[in-house]
């Protein structure tokens, strides 16, 4: 005759044996052939009063509906950080030279930069893609080739490529997240000058004023921000509306048009897009123009503290799911939301009502 367990012991076994009928009952389900409505209604069936885990189970069911899968470790994130050199930096509106840009690059090869660091905190890899740099370092082992020149030419006086070259920056970016592996993707970026290329693009397609997106950037002190101003208020008056192919050609960066590319080839193709600061949200909303369908993928990670994101993320109407006064960029934000995408999902793995004998919430008259 089996000896009674201890209560201790007792509650453990019972605990584990609730968590493995979960997840039968988990892997029984055709993720793939689900329904958002259906994901929304698991996750309302689970032992906790509806809504109270509060926007991790938006987060949950968004997740679960896109990737076709409620399992975290099915799940895999990568982090891709396209760079590129910005002409308009000619005008001194950063606080750094130009040739940081390639300098950062190698930093990123050699795993030296923050990205780096987080990345590697979450056993997420990283690659680095070279868009456009001006000043490319020495080494390029492992840096992806996706190069669409020297750097954009300044768009204070003209525009920063040509319509050819902005067609062929979305296409190759839709290509390269075609071969990404990773269920979710973070992008960042890096290049000098490219918040500047991020309030002019987000200018033309939101009608916002220069003056409520422009930034300190890379740390610029009140004189510098001003003069920055003034030159942004010059080239986006070369034009008036433009349409949003036409805005990029005239305003953005080749790392700004690849990234956007990119965002609607992998938000069309279930994978989750976890959209970084400022300038991955000026892509965002490119991309959203571009392909709106793929901004159902899309996971705004953190409000920067780069003065024209909050105002950008209102527009588009985005709420972020951190706010650290982070600046940095490179994804850092983005790789911290990984994650929280990771623990939305777990929650598919609770016990419903019925599993664990629990009496769910009379129904609401």
């Amino acid at each position: 005759m089996a000896l009674p367990l201890p209560m201790d012991l007792h509650k453990r076994s019972m605990r584990m044996a609730l968590s493995c009928r979960s997840k039968v009952i988990l892997y029984s389900l055709n993720a793939h052939r689900m329904t958002r409505a259906d994901f929304q209604r698991l996750i309302d069936d689970k032992t906790k009063p509806i809504g109270s885990l509060g926007r991790l189970e938006n987060l949950a069911v968004q997740a679960a509906a896109i990737l076709g899968d409620m399992t975290p470790s099915n799940a895999s994130a990568s982090l891709t950080i396209f760079a590129a050199d910005h002409g308009i930096a000619a005008q001194r509106v950063s606080a750094f030279p130009q040739e940081v840009t390639g300098q950062m690059v190698a930093n990123f090869l050699a795993g030296g930069a923050a990205a780096n660091v987080i990345a590697a905190q979450f056993d997420i890899p990283v690659t680095v893609v070279d868009c456009g740099i001006a000043h490319p370092p020495r080494r390029r082992d492992g840096l992806i080739d996706l190069s669409l020149g020297g750097g954009t030419a300044d768009s204070s006086t003209g525009p920063a490529m040509s319509p050819e070259t902005a067609r062929k920056a979305i296409a190759q970016g839709r290509h390269f997240a075609c071969g990404i592996e990773s269920k979710i993707v973070c992008f960042g970026e890096m290049g000098i000058a490219n918040t500047s290329a991020a309030a002019l693009l987000a200018h033309k397609l939101s009608g916002i004023s220069v003056a409520e997106l422009v930034g300190r950037g890379t740390g610029l002190d009140d004189t510098a921000l001003s003069h920055k101003q003034d030159v942004l208020e010059r080239a986006a008056a070369r034009t008036g509306a433009l349409a949003p192919i036409e805005a990029l050609a005239d305003l953005g960066g080749f790392e700004i048009g690849t990234m956007a590319g990119a965002m609607v080839g992998a938000g069309t193709s279930n994978k989750l897009v976890v959209v970084d600061g400022f300038i991955a949200t000026a892509a965002a909303a490119l991309a959203r123009a571009i392909e709106p369908d793929c901004e159902r993928a899309f996971v705004y990670a953190h409000r920067s503290a780069e003065h024209g994101h909050r105002t950008l993320l209102d527009w588009l109407e985005a709420e972020p799911l951190l706010d650290l006064d982070m600046r940095l960029g490179e994804g850092t934000g983005a790789l911290l939301a990984v994650p929280i995408i990771h623990a939305a999902l777990s929650l598919f793995g609770m016990a419903s009502f019925s599993q664990a004998g629990v009496s769910g919430a009379p129904p609401i008259s």
